[in-house]
């Protein structure tokens, strides 16, 4: 079997990429970062003709380059910066920083190796292609895609009728069912769904005049674990003071659990909780976390009626119309849900990740709010960075004279 080109645009990533990037290119050009590929659904195998086709999906991925009126939709957007549009004008994927093979286990593996500025780049277009090249070589797709519309449908009717009643973007690139669907679902959704006020991806924002919704993922916090001079439980501290020097408080929801929201939340004070419009919920119990930040809030004497809580750990919308309900009256809220949008057929979606693992040589890792979610190559510095989290949570009196002599 032999598909179509499944990336057709360089747009056709989330806005989060973008976001993170123009930082990099401003500040850290010299870093370097590699990722790594894993699956997390249980007895899947990639057969060589799908990886074989995945090879050669990333081929033409990077014979691309943007557009002119791509890179000028990209200077539409209010905080991307002309100098960097401009660098995109000449940057384009580079291939010998991809290796895309399987192992003796017969086990799928996708390595990204290269400066940060264009490794990162890989990640969403990867998982992209990876996941429609497995549907489609699995499945019938014509029957997946007959199923996905029907759901779609009863979605839709689903908030007409009053059942549903939150907003919510489409957060659903990385895991689609295909770029067809993505596309047939947005132009859909764009003209009859009020209740999306967005999508993360840049491509079809620009389509469907939608508005692109994203501000930056946990590699970006992860990035200075890295970097030597940077406190491993600072991390966050570091992120939020480049990215407000970087965007003065124009794009603006802050991630909370790179590290642990018990460790962010010593670093939000009341200057990044006023210029951040909201924080993202990504792991652990919804409710006790939206309680934990609406509290924060309070104990800074904000407002938490004036920010957004905004939740996108894999929802569905029964579980995004039962939070919405708890927090309404207590903040403004709002969701980014993706797979189930984005590939909710009658079969089981993949949960597929491209995660950083190390910058300059260095390993990185993500403590979320749940252990599940933790993905190292080196459960040593795990463990090392746990232990540091745990010292500054247990001497935090500490911080306040740190961050004035840093400032």
């Amino acid at each position: 079997m032999k598909l179509k080109p499944i990336i057709e645009s360089l747009l056709d990533t989330d806005l989060y990429k973008f976001n993170m990037n123009q930082v990099i290119f401003h500040r850290y050009t010299a870093a370097c970062g590699k990722y790594y590929f894993k699956n997390r659904t249980q007895n899947v195998k990639f057969t060589r003709e799908m990886v074989n086709e995945i090879n050669q999906q990333i081929d033409h991925l990077c014979s691309l380059r943007f557009k002119n009126e791509e890179l000028d939709y990209l200077k539409s957007i209010r905080f991307i910066k002309r100098d960097y549009v401009e660098f995109l004008r000449l940057w384009h994927p580079i291939r010998d920083y991809v290796n895309c093979y399987l192992d003796d286990n017969g086990e799928l593996q996708c390595v990204v190796d290269g400066p940060c500025f264009s490794a990162m780049q890989f990640e969403i277009y990867l998982l992209e292609i990876i996941n429609e090249v497995y549907f489609r070589f699995k499945y019938d797709y014509d029957k997946l895609l007959e199923s996905a519309r029907g759901k779609l449908e009863q979605k839709i009717e689903d908030f007409k009728n009053g059942k549903y009643t939150f907003k919510f973007a489409e957060f659903g690139s990385r895991r689609r069912l295909s770029r067809e669907w993505q596309d047939e679902l947005l132009n859909k959704i764009s003209k009859e769904l009020p209740n999306c006020i967005g999508t993360s991806n840049v491509y079809f924002a620009y389509k469907y005049h939608m508005k692109p919704i994203g501000t930056y993922a946990h590699e970006f916090v992860q990035m200075y674990q890295g970097f030597p001079k940077v406190p491993l439980a600072y991390t966050n501290y570091y992120a939020m003071k480049d990215w407000f020097k970087e965007y003065h408080g124009d794009n603006g929801t802050a991630l909370t659990d790179t590290i642990g929201t018990d460790m962010f939340l010593l670093d939000f004070d009341y200057l990044n909780a006023s210029c951040y419009s909201g924080v993202r919920h990504d792991s652990g119990d919804p409710f006790e976390w939206g309680n934990k930040i609406i509290n924060h809030y309070k104990n800074l004497g904000i407002d938490p009626m004036t920010k957004t809580l905004l939740f996108s750990d894999s929802l569905n919308f029964d579980k995004a119309e039962e939070i919405y309900q708890y927090f309404k009256d207590k903040c403004k809220v709002s969701f980014g849900i993706g797979t189930y949008v984005t590939n909710d057929t009658c079969e089981k979606a993949l949960n597929i990740v491209l995660k950083l693992q190390y910058i300059n040589g260095h390993p990185v890792a993500k403590l979320s709010d749940v252990e599940g979610k933790t993905m190292t190559k080196d459960d040593e510095f795990v463990k090392y960075l746990k232990r540091s989290c745990d010292f500054r949570l247990k001497n935090h009196e500490i911080d306040k004279e740190y961050n004035n002599n840093n400032d």
